[in-house]
C-alpha cells in the first residue's frame, strides 16, 4: 500500500468512527448512572448522571423533545423523524459538546437554528435531506471543530453560510449534489485541515474556491465531474500533504497546477480520469514525477480512453513510445513537405529552362529572317 493510500485511509477510518465510538465507550462508562426523575428521561430519552449524557436515538421524535436537562455535554437525535430544524430549537443548552443529528429525515435549517450553542464542538448531521444552508447557519458555532453533512442533498454552498467557523479542523461535504464552487466559499476556516468534497458534481475547479485555507492537509475531490482545473485553483494551499482528483473527467491538465503547489510534500491521486494520451500528456507526468515534493501514488492505475489504439493501457507502459510516434508522424509531415517543395523547385527549374531555350531559338529564328 502506498503511503497516501495508508495516509488517506487513516483520516477516512478516524474520521467515520471517532464519534460513533465515543458515543458506545461514553455510554458504556456511564451507563450504570441513569437518572430517574426526569419524566423526559424516563419516558422519552436516556439520561445519564456525572457524563451529562442524553440518548434519544430512535425514538420517533418529530421535533426536539423540551426540558433536556441544561447541564447535557452529549445530545444523540439520530435516526428519528425530524423533517426541519426550528429556530432558537436547543436554547438553554448551553454546555453541548456533541450534537448528532444523523439520519432524521432533515429536509430544512431555519435561521438561528443553533442559536446559543457557542461551545459546541461537533456537529453530525449527515444522511438527511438537507439542500441548502441558511446564511447565518454557523453565526453561534464558532467553537465547533467538526462538521459532518455527507449524504444530504446539498446543491450549492453561499458564501456567508460557512464564514464563522473559525475553529473547524474537519468539514465532510462529501456524497452530496454540489455543482460549483464560488470563490470566498470556505473564506473564515483558518484552522480547516480535512476537507472532504468527493462524490459530488463538481466540473470546475476555479481560482479562489481554496483560497485562506493556510493549513488544510487532506483535500479530496474524487468521483466528481471535474474536466477542468483553473491554473491557480491550488497555489493558497501551502499545507496540503494529500490531494484526492481521482475518478473525474480529466482528458488533460497543465503541469503548473501542480508545480504551483509550494508544500513540503504532497501525495496526488489522479487514476480513473478518461485521460488522452499524448506525448504532451507523457510530457505533464513525467515533470509531475520529477518534481521532487509531488508523489504520483497512483501512477501505475493511470490508463488512457483516447486514442482508441490505446484505450485500457496504462499510461507508464506506453509513454515512451507516445512522443516516439508522435517525432515519427512529424518526420514523416517533415519529409514529404521536403519532397514536395523540392519537387516543386525541380519542376519551377525545368520550365525556366524550357522558357530560356524557348527565347533562345527564338531570337535565333529573327536573325536568321533578318
Amino acid at each position: 500500500m502506498s503511503p497516501s493510500a495508508a495516509c488517506r485511509g487513516d483520516f477516512q477510518n478516524r474520521h467515520t468512527s471517532q464519534l460513533s465510538k465515543m458515543l458506545v465507550l461514553t455510554f458504556l462508562l456511564f451507563g450504570l448512572s441513569q437518572v430517574g426523575s426526569s419524566r423526559l428521561c424516563t419516558y422519552i430519552c436516556q439520561c445519564y448522571e456525572h457524563s451529562d449524557l442524553v440518548d434519544c436515538r430512535a425514538r420517533k421524535l418529530t421535533s426536539v423533545p423540551h426540558g433536556l436537562p441544561h447541564g447535557t455535554w452529549l445530545l444523540d437525535l439520530g435516526g428519528n423523524v425530524l423533517t426541519e430544524l426550528r429556530s432558537r430549537t436547543f436554547t438553554g443548552l448551553w454546555s453541548l459538546r456533541i450534537l448528532v443529528l444523523s439520519e432524521s429525515h432533515i429536509q430544512q435549517i431555519h435561521t438561528q437554528a443553533f442559536y446559543s450553542l457557542s461551545f459546541l464542538e461537533k456537529l453530525d448531521m449527515s444522511r438527511n435531506h438537507i439542500s441548502e444552508l441558511p446564511v447565518d447557519f454557523s453565526q453561534s458555532l464558532s467553537s465547533l471543530r467538526e462538521l459532518r453533512l455527507e449524504h444530504n442533498a446539498l446543491q450549492q454552498l453561499v458564501p456567508p453560510s460557512l464564514e464563522h467557523l473559525e475553529s473547524l479542523e474537519k468539514l465532510d461535504l462529501s456524497h452530496n449534489n454540489i455543482h460549483t464552487l464560488e470563490p470566498g466559499t470556505f473564506r473564515g476556516l483558518s484552522r480547516l485541515r480535512h476537507l472532504y468534497l468527493h462524490s459530488n458534481w463538481l466540473g470546475t475547479i476555479r481560482e479562489g474556491s481554496f483560497s485562506m485555507l493556510p493549513v488544510l492537509e487532506l483535500l479530496l475531490l474524487g468521483q466528481n465531474n471535474i474536466s477542468r482545473i483553473e491554473t491557480d485553483a491550488f497555489a493558497p494551499l501551502h499545507s496540503l500533504a494529500l490531494l484526492g482528483l481521482e475518478g473525474n473527467q480529466l482528458e488533460h491538465v497543465k503541469f503548473k497546477i501542480f508545480l504551483n503547489l509550494h508544500t513540503s510534500g504532497t501525495h496526488l491521486q489522479l487514476a480513473g480520469n478518461p485521460w488522452s494520451c499524448d506525448c504532451d500528456l507523457h510530457r505533464v507526468f513525467s515533470k509531475i514525477l520529477s518534481v521532487r515534493h509531488l508523489h504520483l501514488d497512483d501512477y501505475r492505475n493511470v490508463t488512457c480512453r483516447e486514442p482508441w489504439q490505446l484505450a485500457g493501457a496504462a499510461l507508464a507502459g506506453v509513454d515512451s513510445q507516445l512522443c516516439m510516434a508522435e517525432t515519427a508522424t512529424v518526420l514523416i509531415i517533415t519529409g514529404a513537405v521536403l519532397v514536395t517543395v523540392i519537387g516543386a523547385l525541380v519542376t519551377a527549374e525545368h520550365n525556366r529552362k524550357n522558357k530560356a531555350k524557348g527565347w533562345k531559338e527564338a531570337d535565333t529564328q529573327d536573325l536568321q529572317e533578318k
